[in-house]
């Protein structure tokens, strides 16, 4: 990379667990290239980052926090990423148009797990990334631990870049391996180049053989000169480094302190000698250089003044406002800051903007390259979920479209109509990830809703048959209604369902009218006596009687329903429990306590083996209960350093007897006549 200005934007995103330092590394970065004036602080809410109501309130960014910069010259978009779990759907959108990522990290190695899902994403995407170990300032800060715990979980080599200086137990400089130049930290100003310590040559010149080991493995020539014994030039070396990052083989490490201002300019200065430009993005998903301009949408915002934003990276070519496209045209074209878009009359490659009130669009498309299939981000799977109700009569049908606009913002979260029991369910990622779905639906539609948990879909079915008389006979002057049925009721196979025979011979009842009773019999398993639909139920129709002028449809769809009112409890329902079939995956340390956490919900574990592609790792199998699903993801995270996660799908329904059946009875009676 030459000192000319590049004619292109370059992005980063910064990304890694909660508590790591992203947002100050951000505000670290922006000060150190002049893009603020001063460098704010999380905890008096002075961030560039983290603006949003839902954010400040609980300190944590839960969304992507976009900011520009130039840097000696060269412009970048900076992305901050959400560090909790539970919002990692924005982190996976954002990976997917960046150059590179910083994946940042706390100098401890007990930590070092939470960071591996991250790093596989990374990995299988073959995205360029740097690890930088944040809070180096802090006692006792292990880095050689740190890196060996860390490259237990990167299927990448981690590459150090430079070694600490230290004095006691706390890093005051590093020694750049490449250059084999030594700096001290001046905070708030440029480091002060220094001798490298005496003490520290032996371990600066292992460490530098260490990297040049590294790239030898992805260069012959490199390997040469090291068998030779021949010192290869910084320029070679940097050259090798640079080319190793853009193709995925290796992971250079660096230190420092975002909040105290050290190795920030180190970290700017590999960013920008070492991470490819736009075009190299654009050529990860089959983009050539020349043609029409594309960009990639990453993230959907329904702002309350411009309306839909839909947040994208420019691959090829300009766009400019009002810009006329095959999905709509660009009404608005909003260069992203942090709490305040600006509008801007065009935008060039690489260069990351919003564009306005493109409703076709959604999270993932590629604008301008018909001919280029690109996959979305993979969507993660719903974990946690609330039934929600509006808290003022009339806003039903408004909370339904607000609840759209956040699933369009959100894929990770999904909205379910469940019809059976009348609710309407959002699922998430976790508890704050929905809490803070209910918080913006307060801040920017003006919805208060109330919260409950869904209804678990329990059904219902009978052990034994019986046979009943329904009639339905009203005179009220003029015509009346007449409808009159004998039924066949008797249990099914499980897993059969529903079916109706229609015996009648003869034309006791006209043909007309049986529909009539199907439809009455139907109707009435929607609900049957323990409060539940019915399920695995044969009904015949075998006899019955009619009135030339009094029956109708209406009549006899009554008859069925009083028929089946009467008969379906001499048949001995049973409540019936649905069972997921679930897959925890969890760090081989942690397969125990999974284990435990199955058990004491009334699982049955089925075995465990090693995660396909994720060394170690297991994944669980098991049965469990839907009723036990609940909080289930929290408890994991809990006990898993946020790591541990599941995926489920209905399996079967299970007889549930005793107390447990009769509380769910219970809970169900008193749910339907409040309702």
């Amino acid at each position: 990379m030459t000192g000319k200005t590049n004619p292109y934007s370059r992005a980063a995103a910064l990304v890694g667990p909660f508590a790591g330092g992203k947002t100050s590394l951000l505000e670290a970065l922006l000060f150190r290239a002049g893009a603020i004036p001063r460098q704010g602080r999380i905890k008096d809410g002075s961030t560039i980052g983290d603006v949003s109501p839902e954010a400040r309130h609980r300190l944590m960014s839960v969304e992507p926090n976009v900011a520009a910069a130039d840097y000696l010259g060269e412009k970048w978009t900076l992305v901050d990423c959400p560090g909790s779990v539970e919002f990692q759907q924005d982190v996976y959108n954002t990976l997917t148009v960046v150059d590179a990522a910083v994946v940042v990290v706390e100098p401890d190695p007990a930590r070092a797990v939470m960071v591996a899902p991250v790093l596989k994403f990374l990995d299988e995407h073959h995205i360029p990334h740097v690890l930088f170990i944040n809070k180096v300032d802090t006692a006792g800060s292990r880095l050689r631990e740190t890196l060996e715990a860390l490259q237990a979980v990167s299927e990448r080599p981690l590459v150090l870049r430079e070694v600490p200086i230290r004095e006691g137990d706390k890093v005051v400089g590093f020694v750049d391996l490449v250059s084999e130049r030594a700096y001290k930290y001046r905070p708030g100003q440029p480091s002060d180049l220094i001798k490298i310590p005496d003490a520290l040559k032996d371990e600066e010149r292992l460490a530098r053989q260490e990297l040049l080991e590294h790239l030898a493995d992805f260069d012959d020539h490199l390997m040469e000169e090291l068998l030779e014994e021949t010192q290869p030039p910084n320029e070679e070396v940097y050259s090798d480094l640079a080319r190793d990052l853009a193709d995925d083989l290796i992971v250079p490490v660096f230190f420092g302190s975002a909040e105290a201002d050290s190795g920030i300019t180190r970290l700017w200065k590999a960013l920008r000698h070492e991470v490819p430009p736009p075009t190299a993005t654009a050529a990860r998903f089959g983009i050539a250089e020349d043609g029409a301009p594309v960009a990639r949408v990453f993230k959907t915002v329904h702002a309350a003044h411009t309306g839909k934003l839909s947040y994208v990276r420019i691959l090829r070519g300009e766009f400019t406002d009002n810009q006329a496209l095959d999905v709509g045209r660009i009404s608005g074209l909003y260069l992203p800051a942090p709490g305040n878009p600006t509008k801007a009359a065009k935008a060039g490659l690489g260069e990351v903007v919003a564009f306005g009130r493109l409703d076709g669009v959604n999270t993932g498309d590629l604008i301008g390259a018909k001919d280029v299939a690109v996959p979305p981000a993979p969507r993660l799977e719903s974990l946690f979920g609330l039934a929600l109700s509006a808290e003022k009569k009339g806003d039903d049908v408004k909370l339904t479209g607000a609840l759209t606009k956040l699933v369009e913002e959100d894929p990770s979260y999904r909205l379910e109509q469940n019809a059976a029991f009348s609710e309407l369910v959002l699922w998430g990622q976790g508890e704050i990830h929905l809490l803070v779905a209910l918080e913006r639906l307060k801040s920017r539609f003006n919805l208060g809703v109330t919260t409950a948990k869904p209804t678990v879909p329990y059904k219902e079915t009978i052990k034994k048959a019986t046979s009943v008389h329904g009639r339905h006979k009203k005179q009220s002057g003029g015509h009346g209604q007449f409808g009159d049925v004998h039924i066949d009721i008797k249990p099914q196979q499980r897993g059969t369902g529903f079916a109706f025979e229609d015996k009648i011979v003869g034309g006791v009842i006209p043909k007309q009218y049986i529909p009539a009773v199907e439809e009455g019999v139907v109707d009435f398993l929607r609900q049957g006596p323990l409060g539940f639909p019915v399920v695995d139920v044969a009904v015949a129709l075998t006899m019955g009687s009619f009135h030339p002028v009094d029956s109708s449809d209406m009549a006899f769809k009554t008859a069925a329903r009083l028929a089946m009112t009467e008969g379906l409890p001499q048949c001995e329902p049973v409540l019936l429990e649905p069972i997921l079939h679930v897959e925890v995956s969890v760090p081989s340390d942690f397969t125990s306590k999974a284990q435990r956490i199955i058990s004491g919900r009334r699982g049955q574990i089925l075995g465990y083996d090693a995660k396909e592609g994720w060394p170690g790792w297991d994944a669980v199998s098991a049965y469990l209960p839907q009723a036990e699903m609940g909080d289930l993801i929290v408890e994991l995270r809990s006990l898993t350093m946020g790591v541990g996660t599941f995926s489920w799908k209905f399996d079967h329904l299970q007889e549930l007897s005793g107390r447990a059946a009769d509380k769910v009875v219970e809970d169900r009676k008193a749910a339907t006549s409040n309702g």
